[in-house]
């Protein structure tokens, strides 16, 4: 009998949400970077075993929206666990729950669902610390499971999703067996883009990037990709663009590199910076991008 699940990993930023997702598919679907608010759209995850389909949602990290592209992510977020079946919240192992992660038991609760807690980075922290944080979270709410893992490195990835087959019920599969994520392939190709600006830019001027796939063909044995990346200012575009283009090239380069692997053929990237002052708080720029807030439930 078929099972699925839709599963909202939800968190505070950086705390490694996409890390933990990427772990248990085995695959890199979505972005990682040292820097927060890295997830923008949520993004599905698919792992099939058998006869269950886990459908893992990341989501973006909760924090105090200051534009209309960060009132989309909130949304965003929202509408996740809205439309989840489990919940599977995650943080940092070394540190008790602050107001970010009250506000996210509280949701759970008002939710009903089942949830998860995921302590990361447990590679990091002492055993008696790690006992402590425990015991802080449970204070706070009776969660169906508790797993200290290190996502990083895989640790005990394989017993959250052990603990996710609670959240599966009978039913027909979303996606096909071998599907791994929702994402088209053009929004593959930008979150490819802007993880590569977010590794090599410094810490001011990711936040106010954005991509925009203008043409994605496939010809032969390889794909055409031309992108915009869009900024707010024409300081980061020189920023971006760096010393006789070698900021940009070097994105590019991370960038093909990633794309190769992913798609299994050559890649011909082709990228343009153009700057566009408060793209964040444009509904039209923000609508063009993606990150449109009627589109979500």
């Amino acid at each position: 009998m078929k099972r699925t699940a839709f599963i909202a990993i939800i968190g505070r930023p950086n705390v490694g949400k996409s890390t933990l997702m990427n772990s248990m598919l085995g695959e890199k679907v979505s972005i990682v970077s040292s820097k927060p608010q890295t997830t923008r759209n949520r993004i599905a995850g698919i792992l099939t075993k058998g006869e269950d389909q886990f459908v893992f949602l990341d989501t973006p990290g909760v924090h105090r929206a200051r534009n209309r592209l960060g009132d989309y992510m909130m949304k965003s977020l929202r509408s996740s666990v809205r439309s989840a079946d489990g919940v599977i919240l995650i943080a940092d192992a070394g540190y008790a729950p602050g107001e970010i992660e009250e506000k996210l038991i509280k949701q759970i609760k008002e939710s009903g669902l089942s949830s998860i807690l995921v302590l990361n980075k447990i590679d990091l922290v002492r055993r008696e610390k790690l006992a402590e944080t425990i015991a802080s979270y449970a204070s706070l709410h009776d969660f169906d499971a508790v797993v200290p893992t290190a996502a990083k490195t895989g640790k005990n990835v394989e017993e959250v999703i052990g603990e996710a087959e609670r959240f599966l019920a009978p039913g027909e599969w979303m996606f096909e067996s071998d599907d791994l994520t929702d994402q088209h392939e053009r929004q593959i190709a930008s979150e490819v883009i802007r993880e590569k600006l977010l590794r090599v830019l410094n810490d001011e001027i990711p936040h106010g990037i954005a991509v925009a796939i203008e043409e994605f063909s496939e010809e032969g044995d390889m794909i055409r990709i031309r992108a915009n990346i869009y900024c707010e200012k024409n300081s980061h575009k020189g920023i971006i663009v760096g010393k006789r283009g070698e900021t940009l090239k070097k994105v590019g380069t991370f960038a093909r590199e990633d794309l190769e692997e992913f798609f299994g053929v050559k890649v011909f990237l082709d990228l343009w910076v153009k700057v566009k002052e408060n793209w964040r708080d444009s509904d039209y720029m923000l609508g063009s991008l993606g990150y449109n807030a009627k589109d979500i439930d």
